[in-house]
């Protein structure tokens, strides 16, 4: 099978379980782009930080429409992380393989074992989130994307929401906000790597995510979303042994 059709196939699952969950689509963004596509892992995390800010701002501008961004709470969260993103992009060209691997391995791993946990009733926003909290979250989330190129909604969103104590629509769609900030924080730091960006697969992998997202959406609206958790729990832990597996052998 063609580059660029397995691009095409893994940009809509990726798109899909972002459209349909709300985040946490783009951690499979790494594993694709390295055991599908014969990315490094360094390239594979720069790739994978173009497609996560891509498809982050077309659904930012989706959730903006509808009034589910929280703008300035989401600009002081983001700038928390803005350096970090940074700092930790220009670091991942520097780290070894194998240890890229296995931290994106366990970075995975926690996720799904989030998305496997009961969810939690939430009460309103209130307005009593600790600033030193909010600011530590969102550098934390930001040295994350920076240096293992996710995006980071499977985490922002619970920080949003127990930090700031946003509602879950609020979260999720501030959480676009951001990511889209974190994302092209430490792509700036990446000059050297971008450069040699394989455009003739990520494009079409971009493209697909973006499309894919809008049909995650729709495939939400039929499906519950604890069996689509699941699902996607399994797979993504599935992922995570594989990845850990590759990196200590």
């Amino acid at each position: 099978m063609s580059a660029l059709v397995l691009a095409l196939i893994a940009g809509a699952v990726v798109g899909l379980a972002l459209g349909a969950l709300g985040g946490g689509g783009s951690v499979l963004a790494v594993p694709a782009l390295i055991y599908l596509l014969g990315f490094t892992p360094a390239a594979a995390t720069t790739a994978s930080l173009i497609i996560v800010t891509a498809t982050s701002l077309t659904a930012l501008y989706a959730h903006a429409r509808t009034g589910n961004v929280r703008w300035r709470a989401g600009a002081l969260f983001a700038a928390a992380g803005l350096l970090p993103a940074a700092a930790a992009g220009a670091a991942a060209s520097r780290l070894p393989q194998p240890v890229l691997t296995a931290s994106f391995a366990g970075v995975a791993a926690v996720a799904a074992v989030g998305m496997l946990r009961p969810s939690r009733a939430v009460s309103p926003a209130t307005g009593g989130a600790r600033p030193a909290r909010a600011a530590g979250a969102g550098a934390g989330l930001g040295a994350l994307t920076g240096l293992l190129g996710v995006g980071g909604g499977f985490l922002a969103v619970p920080a949003l929401v127990t930090v700031l104590t946003f509602e879950m629509q609020a979260a999720v769609g501030t959480s676009l906000l951001v990511i889209s900030a974190n994302s092209l924080a430490s792509l700036a730091t990446r000059g050297a790597t971008t450069a040699g960006v394989h455009w003739a697969v990520v494009g079409p992998f971009t493209g697909a995510a973006i499309l894919g997202a809008w049909d995650g959406k729709r495939l939400a609206a039929r499906v519950t979303g604890g069996l689509l958790k699941r699902t996607f729990a399994v797979v993504l832990l599935a992922v995570a042994a594989f990845m850990l597996a590759d990196a200590v052998v």
